[in-house]
């Protein structure tokens, strides 16, 4: 499905050339308690899809609990290694790459929305919202911070509460339910914070308006677990 290619994105390009230490790194985190504030506002038994996947630690995981699910992955070779893993085909597609409409009940994106470049999250993000069933809802984590850098050979979108509200608040039929802070799950990372967000759709998510840098009220403070 995806065009892009390795030579076109130094981010993808460390994906398939780290894939399986990656793989390693992250398919036995415990990620429970994020799943458990996810699926609380999902219908037991219900279509999610799992967007950009790595491992496939996560869809395996939905698959057990009984859940229908879709998984992609920009990275060719994770989605191989997934798809191994949880034993689902795992379609090899990019975000901006997203075509489903009124599909599925929740969307789980763990820790991948965030190399998306600032630029490009409205339309990503509208992508998502069309995907979504009316009231289904979107799960997204991002590294704690505001701003894009590069660390590693990766491209990083940081985002807080406030640039979060920005964001979705330009994003037609989306809204903010939820935001908490957390730290690292995997072991000797906790002291790394992570901005966790539930977002529901409404009505109209058929267009997507330029980035107006107006404030969107959330649910209330962060809950800050460290």
């Amino acid at each position: 499905m995806t065009t892009a290619t390795p030579k076109d994105d130094p981010t993808l390009a460390y994906y398939e050339d780290q894939a399986e230490t990656f793989f390693a790194e992250t398919v036995d985190v415990d990620m429970a308690p994020l799943y458990a504030r996810f699926l609380a506002r999902v219908p037991p038994g219900g279509h999610l899809l799992d967007a950009g996947c790595g491992s496939g630690r996560d869809a395996l995981a939905f698959r057990s609990l009984g859940y229908v699910v879709t998984a992609f992955e920009a990275s060719p070779t994770l989605a191989r290694l997934a798809s191994e893993h949880c034993g689902l085909p795992v379609e090899v597609r990019r975000f901006l790459e997203i075509e489903w409409e009124d599909c599925f009940d929740g969307i789980w994106a763990c820790a991948s929305l965030l190399h998306v470049p600032m630029a490009e999250l409205p339309e990503v993000l509208g992508r998502l919202g069309r995907a979504l069933k009316p009231d289904g809802v979107l799960y997204a984590s991002f590294k704690y911070g505001a701003g894009e850098r590069e660390h590693g050979g990766r491209r990083f979108t940081d985002l807080d509460e406030e640039g979060l509200a920005a964001l979705v608040g330009v994003v037609p039929g989306l809204k903010v339910i939820e935001t908490w802070v957390t730290g690292d799950r995997r072991e000797g990372r906790e002291g790394e914070l992570w901005l966790n967000a539930v977002v529901a759709r409404g009505l109209s998510t058929h267009a997507v308006h330029r980035m107006s840098g107006q404030s969107h009220e959330s649910s209330g403070p962060a809950e800050r677990t460290t």
